[in-house]
This record gives structure tokens, sequence and C-alpha cells, in this order.
């Protein structure tokens, strides 16, 4: 087993999942103004350091995604955020890509742009601690999307951005991120999903890229959030059979997206997918405002909230611990 191999090992380790907090600073402003939170440097800041600080979440996090700005930063006690994670042996992730900008000759379709720079980037991310990167796709289903050129588009640049990171040392996260926005029953999600890993797992090939060497980040399957509903158990049946379609035994580990879910249901939705099993990859989770919505809504930009805000975010960490490996709604 090479060094990415077992960084991919340990990335997805029993009972342990990653945290995303790699909002850039235009969506973490967004959801500091909802709750009234003035967006400054400095308080993005000392919001990174109440998730990344956080006493004990080492036992819940094997590694932690962070933007551009975040990696620069430092804790209070003057050290860089990726020092303060690896003193916890968590390991530091940093989203590489610039975002999703209109396809051209795809009307309401969008591909993640970025790739130029992209070598030297990762060289300088793994300067400042990176080990790992995330790259993040976005699907809409809609009557007549995702088109196959959309697919096309996005597969190619996740292949190219893969193989990149696995030159210059870093572990890919492939996220192909389906929106759980639409009208869409779960059969339709199912087909969709389908077919963007299908080709994604295809681009992966013809890149070169090493399997045993990166992580996916899917989305569950899901019908859209104005759609027929589904029960939890359908949902991670349908989850599990897309995956077991697609993604290679060859894969250490699959971790799941909250796209949007709330942390009661993301959690649910991991829990019985966990006990679907036996799958050939770990299963576990890589979610965002799953677990940072209630410690964000708690902190509200106040220093005296920061310890109550760190043991709300603890207990979203046991859920989704214990969910990963098929233990939360039992309460084993």
């Amino acid at each position: 087993m090479n060094s990415l191999e077992r960084t991919a090992a340990a990335l997805v380790c029993d009972g342990k999942g990653i945290l995303a907090a790699d909002e850039s600073v235009g969506t973490i402003s967004k959801r500091f103004e909802a709750l009234g939170i003035h967006s400054s440097q400095e308080l993005r800041r000392q919001y990174r350091e109440l998730l990344l600080g956080a006493p004990g979440i080492e036992a819940h996090v094997s590694g932690a995604i962070l933007y551009d700005e975040t990696i620069r930063q430092e804790a209070s006690d003057g050290r860089r955020f990726p020092e303060v994670l690896a003193a916890r042996g968590i390991l530091t992730g940093i989203k590489v890509d610039t975002g999703a900008k209109p396809l051209a000759g795809a009307p309401g379709e969008t591909v993640t742009e970025g790739l130029d720079g992209l070598r030297e980037r990762i060289e300088h991310y793994r300067a400042l601690g990176a080990a790992f990167a995330k790259w993040r796709a976005v699907l809409t289903i809609g009557s007549d999307k995702p088109t196959e050129a959309g697919i096309g588009a996005n597969a190619h640049a996740l292949g190219r951005y893969a193989a990149l990171c696995q030159e210059g040392g870093l572990v890919p996260v492939v996220e192909p991120e389906i929106l759980m926005g639409g009208d869409h029953d779960l059969a339709c999600c199912y087909q969709v999903a389908h077919r963007v890993l299908a080709r994604v797992f295809a681009e992966l090939r013809a890149n070169n890229v090493d399997l045993r060497a990166m992580i996916l980040k899917p989305s569950m399957v899901m019908p859209g959030s104005s759609g027929p509903p589904a029960g939890v158990e359908d949902i991670a049946a349908a989850t599990i059979g897309c995956l077991m379609d697609n993604v290679p035994a060859s894969v250490p580990g699959v971790a799941f997206l909250s796209g949007g879910q709330g942390a009661l249901l993301a959690t649910l939705h991991l829990d019985a997918v966990a006990r679907s099993g036996p799958h050939p990859w770990k299963v576990t989770f890589s979610f965002g405002r799953a677990i940072q919505d209630d410690p964000l809504g708690t902190w509200r930009g106040l220093e005296a909230n920061v310890e109550e805000a760190r043991a709300v975010l603890l207990e979203r960490l046991e859920w989704c611990s214990a969910a990963s490996v098929g233990a939360y709604a039992s309460g084993a």
C-alpha cells in the first residue's frame, strides 16, 4: 500500500468521516447574514476555529476539507489550522475547484472550472499541509437534464482533476452532486445517478486514476425536494443498488454528501445505507450543513456561545459516527 492509498484508507476508517468546512467566502457569508452575523474575515476565522478546534472531534472526524482562506488562517494560539488538525490526527483537505459556471451549448447546465493552474495549486496546498483535495461537480435533474454533454463535461473534469491530484501527492475526493431540487421521483434520480456514476468512472479510468487512492463523495439517491416522498429504507436500497452497479470494489470508501438534507434525515439515511451491507467499500459521511447548521445557529457570532455551539457540534458528529457503522437508529 502506497502513501496515497494509506491516506485514502485513513479517511474512511471505521466510525469516522470527513467534515466539509470548505464553503467559499460568498457561501458562508450568505449563511452568516441569514442569522444576522456580519461576515468579516475575523468572524469567519473564529467560526472555523469553533469547528476545527472543538475538543473531541478527533473521535469522529478523520479529515476536514477547508477553503483557500481557511487553510491560510491561524487559530488563536498562532498555529495554522492544518497544524491544529494534524496535532489531533485529523487530515487536512482543500477545495481546489473554482466553482460551477454555465456550460456553453447546454442551457441551464453548468460545468465546474479550475483545471487551469491546478498542478501548481496542488503543489502549493501540499506545502501548506493538505493531504487530500475535493472537486465538486453539480448536476440538475429536469425535463431534459442532465444532458449527455452536461454529464460528460463534468465527468471529464473530475477525471482530469483526480489524475492531477494523484500526480501531485493528494488523494482526490471525487464529488458528483445531483441536486435535490425538482419534482422527480426516486426512480428518476436512480436513472440519472446511474448515468452519472458510470460516466465518472469511465473518465477516471481513461485518465489513469488509481481507484485505490481516491474517495467517492456522491449524493444519495433521493426524490426531488418537491417530488413524491420515499421512505428511508427505499432511499438506502436505491442508493446502494446504484453504487453496487457502478463503483468498483477497489475504491476504498464512499463518503456521502448531505446535499441539503437536515441533520436528522441525513443521519437516518446514512444509517440505513450502512446497515444495508456488506459493501466492498467503506461507507461514511462528508457532511457540511447537516453537521454545521445547528452549531452555527447556536453560535450566532457570539463568543459567549462558543462552548454551547461546540457541544451541539459534537452531538451531531456523534450521530454521524454512529450512523456510519449502522448503529444510530438501533442505539447500538
